[in-house]
């Protein structure tokens, strides 16, 4: 703010004028300072006064019309916590970017970009989904698959079972994968089969990447593969049909891989977050409860302890030599 006056000033009065400016001037000087030592803190303040909340979730193959039925979750979100909630569909990489650049607050992801979230905004996950056909109610199993007339069995030890691939050719679902291809590569790894990620061609005679779920599994379908990684809950429709999951038969499984779960970046005020966390969970009651499963297909959020439930991934990462 400045002050204009027509006329001359007193000495007094000038010396009162030029205290104030240097005053004012200082002040705006250590508000810079502050500001870039941390930029977070600013951020926060600025979010704190924000007047939409915005939340990511991101496609996958078998939610479809995904963005009506995440606009009726965030409609039902806006009436609990009394302001405007914006649901945006993206993918996890954007989602990720969006909670580090303050343009999201809250998102659904996948365990190895809830690390990312972490690592780049200071996001933790308070909520994880719980499915029919995860085995572990909030985590799930990774699968090797064969085809039913092959000749690899399931042994008395891991080990040996594993050995049996030796030579094969592995279809994985794709590098970034959490049970396409991270646990079974640590549990390689783990099993002294294969010392590393950039190794697997001194394991298997070929190996390649399907892209998703439903082409990993149709490499060993039609006979391009002997053996496929992916999730449990892969071996049905919509990935692929009954007649496809009728020619396979599970080789190996490696479990607790955490569930997909609910993302809120820090810079959410903790008063808010409960609220936010508190709100979700409203969508486990029976009336509510058709928009959660409309989502996903999960049938209940539970609340997780966010080093705990990301536990198995972090090691799964060590163990295969890859970065979070």
């Amino acid at each position: 703010m400045s002050v204009r006056k027509k006329g001359v000033l007193s000495a007094g009065a000038a010396f009162v004028v030029l205290a104030g400016l240097l005053a004012s001037s200082l002040g705006s000087m250590q508000a810079i300072a502050n500001s870039t030592r941390n930029p977070k803190s600013s951020t926060l303040l600025a979010q704190g006064q924000q007047k939409t909340l915005t939340m990511i979730f991101p496609p996958r193959k078998d939610a479809p019309d995904l963005q009506s039925k995440a606009d009726k979750v965030a409609a039902f979100l806006s009436k609990e916590l009394k302001m405007p909630v914006q649901a945006k569909v993206s993918d996890d990489t954007a989602a990720v970017e969006a909670l580090r650049g303050n343009s999201a607050d809250v998102a659904i992801l996948s365990s190895r970009p809830a690390l990312k979230a972490e690592e780049l905004a200071g996001a933790r996950l308070y909520l994880a989904e719980v499915r029919p056909n995860y085995s572990g109610r909030y985590t799930y199993n990774s699968i090797i698959v064969v085809p039913k007339d092959s000749s690899l069995k399931t042994l008395n030890s891991s080990k040996a079972t594993l050995e049996q691939l030796r030579g094969k050719r592995m279809a994985f679902t794709s590098p970034t994968s959490g049970s396409g291809f991270i646990f079974p590569m640590s549990e390689l790894v783990k099993q002294k089969l294969v010392e590393n990620r950039d190794r697997l061609d001194s394991f298997f005679s070929k190996v390649v990447y399907g892209g998703d779920y439903s082409k990993a599994l149709r490499a060993v379908v039609q006979g391009q593969a002997d053996a496929g990684a992916v999730s449990e809950y892969a071996l049905n429709t919509p990935y692929i049909s009954e007649t496809e999951k009728n020619q396979l038969r599970v080789l190996y499984k490696i479990p607790g891989v955490p569930a997909h779960g609910v993302v809120i970046d820090d810079d959410v005020p903790a008063p808010m977050r409960e609220r936010i966390i508190n709100a979700l969970l409203k969508l486990n009651n029976p009336q509510n409860n058709e928009m959660l499963r409309n989502l996903y297909n999960s049938t209940e959020l539970v609340k997780v302890d966010h080093n705990k439930h990301l536990g198995a991934i972090r090691e799964a990462l060590k163990n295969a030599g890859i970065e979070p």
